[in-house]
This record gives C-alpha cells, structure tokens and sequence, in this order.
C-alpha cells in the first residue's frame, strides 16, 4: 500500500510564493512512491494567500486549505494542520521557499528507515542577517544549555518529518503558548536528521518580528523548565544575606560609637534591591499568565474558512477543525475547547 505524506505549510501574506512553492513540490514529489496532500494554514494574513490556495484547491484535490479566523501566530497554524493531516507521515515547512521542498526525499528515506521524527538541520542560511543568526544561536543555546532540551540541534531545525504516531501523540497536548519545535524534541521518539542549506526568501518579508521571536523564546523557557524561578530564590537568598552583612557591619559601627554614613550608598542599595525585586515580579508574572492563560481552556484556534467544505457537501460555513459535522449549519467553534 502506497503511503500517504501530509505536507503542513502555514503561511502569512504568502501569496506571491505558493504557486512556485506548489510546483516545486510536485516536482519533488513526482519521482517519489507516496501519495501526498498539500495543507496551507492561512494565518488571517491581510493579502490574498487564501484566495490562491483555494483555486489551487480547486484544481487539485490534493491541496487542502484552512484560514484562521484571527492571527495566531505559526506554530498554532502548525497544530492546525497537523490535526488535519491524514498522512501516515507529515512533513512541516515553510511558505517562503526557504526550505526547499527537494530536500523531501531525504526525509523519506530516514523515516522509512525507521526514524519517526526527522530534522532537516540547517547548514548554511542564505539571506539572513548577523542579527537574525546571532538571536537564533542564542535561542537555541538557551534551549541545549539552559532548559535542558540537549537533543535539539545546535544551529536549529523547523523544517522536519513527523511519523502518524508522532502526530496522534502531539494531538494530546492543549497548550496554548508553546514551541511546537522545542515539544516534538521533548517527546522523544526515534529522531534522525538530515542536513540542507537555508535558502534565501523568494518573495516578500518575513512576518517573524523580534515581538514573535522574544515571546517564542519566553514561552520555551517558561513551557519546559522551572530554572528561572529557582535563580529567583537563588538571587533572593543572596541578596538577604547581603542584607544581614551589611546591617552587622553598621551595628558594630553604632557599638564602637561611629555613626554610619554613606547616603548615596544606601540609595544605590535600595534601588538595586528594588530592580531586583521587579525582575523576578516580571519573571513570575510569566509564569503566572501562562498559568492563567491554560486555565481559561481557550481554543486553540478557530478556522474561518476551509476548502474542506465543497468535500464533505458542507455549505459556507464558519467552524473549527476537528468540531464539524457534515451537514452542520453555520456555528463557530474550536478544536482544542474542553469538549474536543
């Protein structure tokens, strides 16, 4: 029996780059003994990138499409398609042709090998700027070294294949501020990788602002480890003791019959102390809104549109992945609420 393989494109004004990215995928594909299917997760973009995914659609029913009804970011739009996908395997890349969709066969081969999760490990990154590599080193640093996740490759990897199993045990997981990423590399698995050159972008600008970057990065260290708020304890013992020390060594000042003195010093102390005091609020602020945020069991995400729905004789509707039924009227709802 022939496998199938998802492809999971999530996409945010990508509408100059689909067409070639859709025919360099067939390319790629054609010498290969899989069937495939073609998932884009229109991220709400402002352009018409569902629009050309839909006639694409229209014309090969290999080629499914789902807008979400708000922007919610792509590792979000990455779960979306992965709870679509009805591959033995899928495969996640991005839009803008910097994964080149040629480096699928290799993918291939490691998993039929036995791999269940394979990484495609960057080599180079052509187009990118120092400041772009020097924060994805530091993030991935940050990752190895400090939360603990040693698996995960040193020059990064979001470009990968994840076996049917991989993709039924992911679909267990509700959270809401999480690196997609970094969670498949804690799940464990059989893992290999393959590596590739990075190409530069072909249409466009990226949407990856610094924001995104910064909360990515504060959402994967606050998902993973609990470090941060052990340092709090750590610095906050420190400083008491600091603290001790210094208020004996006034007292014997006061015995010996001095006075103590140094205004400016005990102001530098006291905003020292008060700037410390802040970080760690701002550090378990972090926490607690995360805390918070899963406790309101949002969904997910909600799907505004699909293609799916000419399929399965639905008519225009607004409904969420994994909630509809055939025949359903219009409703809005969510895949990842309570009652999925």
């Amino acid at each position: 029996m022939i496998p199938l393989l998802s492809i999971v494109v999530p996409a945010y004004n990508e509408a100059a780059n689909l067409e070639a990215l859709y025919q360099r995928l067939r390319d790629a594909l054609q010498d290969s003994v899989v069937d495939w299917e073609w998932i884009v997760v229109d991220d709400h973009s402002s352009d018409a990138t569902y629009g050309v995914v839909a006639g694409l659609a229209a014309a090969d029913r290999r080629v499914r499409a789902f807008r979400l009804a708000r922007n919610s970011g792509s590792h979000t739009a990455i779960l979306c398609g992965l709870h679509q996908a009805r591959g033995d395997a899928a495969v996640v890349l991005a839009a803008d042709l910097q994964d080149p969709p040629e480096t699928i066969p290799q993918l291939l081969v490691e998993w039929r090998q036995g791999a269940q999760v394979v990484w495609a490990v960057r080599r180079r990154r052509e187009g990118e700027t120092r400041r772009t590599i020097a924060l994805s080193r530091l993030y991935y640093f940050l990752m190895r070294r400090v939360v603990g996740i040693k698996d995960m490759p040193a020059t990064g990897a979001d470009f990968m294949l994840i076996d049917r199993t991989v993709v039924d045990a992911l679909r267990q997981f509700r959270e809401s501020n999480i690196s997609i990423m970094a969670l498949i590399t804690w799940m464990g698995f059989r893992q290999a990788s393959v590596t590739y050159d990075k190409q530069a972008r072909l249409h466009g600008r990226s949407g990856w602002s610094l924001d995104k970057k910064l909360k990515l990065a504060v959402d994967s260290v606050t998902a993973f480890t609990y470090k941060p708020l052990r340092w709090m304890s750590y610095v906050g013992g420190g400083t008491a003791l600091g603290g001790f020390l210094y208020a004996a060594i006034a007292a014997g000042i006061a015995l010996s019959g001095g006075s103590p003195r140094g205004w400016s010093s005990l102001m530098v102390v006291i905003l020292v102390i008060g700037g410390i005091q802040m970080l760690m609020m701002g550090v378990l602020g972090e926490y607690l809104w995360r805390a918070l945020d899963e406790a309101r069991r949002r969904p997910l995400y909600l799907v505004e549109a699909t293609t799916d729905a000419a399929e399965t004789g639905v008519g225009s509707r607004v409904s969420g992945v994994g909630m509809a039924e055939a025949g359903a009227g219009p409703r809005v709802s969510g895949f990842g609420s309570p009652e999925a």
